[in-house]
C-alpha cells in the first residue's frame, strides 16, 4: 500500500472514497448507517480529516459497506491495487513528527453564565474551526448569519445539531442555519 503523507492524499483518498458512494446511490447516513457511525462520522472519512482510512481493515470495513471493495478504492484514486504484504518482510512504521500547537484556533470570550458550571462568563474558550466536538464538549457553532453559539454538544441528525445549552436545556440547531461547527479544545480561566 502506498504512504500517504500529505493533506493532499487523505483528501484525494476520501474523494475517491466518496466517488464509490455516490456510484453506489447513497448518501452519507446511509453509508455510515451500514457501518453503525454517523454522516458526520462517514463524512470526515470523505473529507480527509480522519487518517483511519489509510489502515487496510478500515478501508475494507468501509468499501464493503457501498458494495465496493479496496481495489476498487484504489483503481478509483489512480494508484495499483496494493499488493498483499509479505509475512516475512515485517511492517514499516514512519511514524509522524510532531506538528506543535496548533496554529489555526481561535479565541471567545463568554460574556454570559448560559453553561455555568461548564464555563461561566469571563472564561475565555480556545476552539478549532473544522475540528468536530465529541458528545459532552463544548463547541462554537457559527451560524449563516454570522451569530456565534457556544454550546455543549450531544449529538446530531440529519436536519439538526442537538446541543445543550441555555442552563442546560436541549437545543436543536437547524443544519440549513449553521455555516460551521468547531470543538472546544481549551477553557482558559482569567
Amino acid at each position: 500500500m502506498p504512504r500517504f503523507e500529505s493533506d493532499s492524499d487523505a483528501r484525494r483518498l476520501g474523494e475517491a472514497l466518496a466517488a464509490l458512494r455516490r456510484e453506489a446511490n447513497l448518501s452519507q447516513a446511509e453509508a455510515g448507517e451500514r457501518v453503525g457511525m454517523t454522516s458526520q462520522g462517514w463524512g470526515l472519512y470523505e473529507s480527509g480529516k480522519r487518517p483511519g482510512l489509510f489502515r487496510p481493515d478500515v478501508q475494507r470495513r468501509l468499501t464493503t459497506a457501498i458494495g465496493a471493495s479496496p481495489e476498487a478504492l484504489a483503481l478509483k484514486l489512480g494508484a495499483p491495487p496494493a499488493s498483499p504484504p509479505d509475512p516475512a518482510s515485517g511492517m514499516e512504521n514512519t511514524g509522524r513528527a510532531f506538528a506543535g500547537p496548533a496554529t489555526g484556533t481561535r479565541r471567545l470570550q463568554l460574556s454570559n453564565d448560559d453553561l455555568a458550571p461548564w464555563a461561566a462568563s469571563g472564561v475565555v474558550l480556545e476552539y478549532e474551526p473544522g475540528r468536530w466536538p465529541r458528545r459532552g464538549q463544548g463547541c462554537v457553532i457559527e451560524t449563516t448569519d454570522g451569530e456565534l453559539r457556544v454550546r455543549l454538544y450531544e449529538g446530531a441528525d440529519a436536519e439538526a445539531l442537538i446541543v445543550h445549552g441555555l442552563r442546560g436545556g436541549e437545543e436543536r440547531i437547524d443544519r440549513a442555519a449553521t455555516r460551521q461547527v468547531s470543538a472546544v479544545v481549551a477553557r482558559l480561566d482569567v
